[in-house]
């Protein structure tokens, strides 16, 4: 298995990782629950983020630039309903 394709099951999974922790720390029932998940929610996210550099840096990751009118709509429709 090459590293590329390593690199992209472990930000996958560490995505997947992120969400749980998301969900516990909205349906946490006590201050130190939530805590506790927001701690680790914060973790991952640093995680995902340096996995993510990583590959964009090896060119892994490429990402398109978003037409400014698509911005616009998007903006325009989060703010009306």
């Amino acid at each position: 298995m090459e590293d590329r394709d390593l690199m992209e099951k472990e930000l996958l999974i560490i995505k997947g990782v992120c969400d749980l922790y998301l969900h516990g720390t909205i349906e946490s029932s006590t201050a130190e629950v939530h805590e506790a998940f927001q701690d680790a929610l914060n973790t991952s996210l640093n995680i995902q983020n340096k996995i993510y550099n990583l590959m964009v840096e090896k060119g892994w990751y490429k990402t398109e630039m978003a037409e400014q009118q698509k911005i616009d709509c998007a903006k325009q429709s989060a703010t009306n309903g």
